[in-house]
């Protein structure tokens, strides 16, 4: 339990650092996913999933 709080405050630590420290940056991000067909942004969630599991396996790997 303690891992999972652990993750998701590391999460919303690194999300809101986005937003505080370039705002206008979010914008164009989210204008140019807006502008991409549904299968591509399905494809880029897919690919955001996999990298994530890749880093949570290599981390447990090297024994966090």
């Amino acid at each position: 339990m303690a891992i999972a709080l652990f993750a998701i405050g590391l999460v919303l630590i690194v999300e809101g650092l986005v937003y505080v420290l370039a705002p206008s940056v979010v914008e164009d991000l989210l204008a140019m996913l807006r502008s991409l067909p549904e299968g591509q942004r399905r494809t880029l969630g897919l690919l955001a999933v996999i990298a994530g599991v890749i880093f949570v396996w290599t981390a447990k790997a090297l024994g966090v």
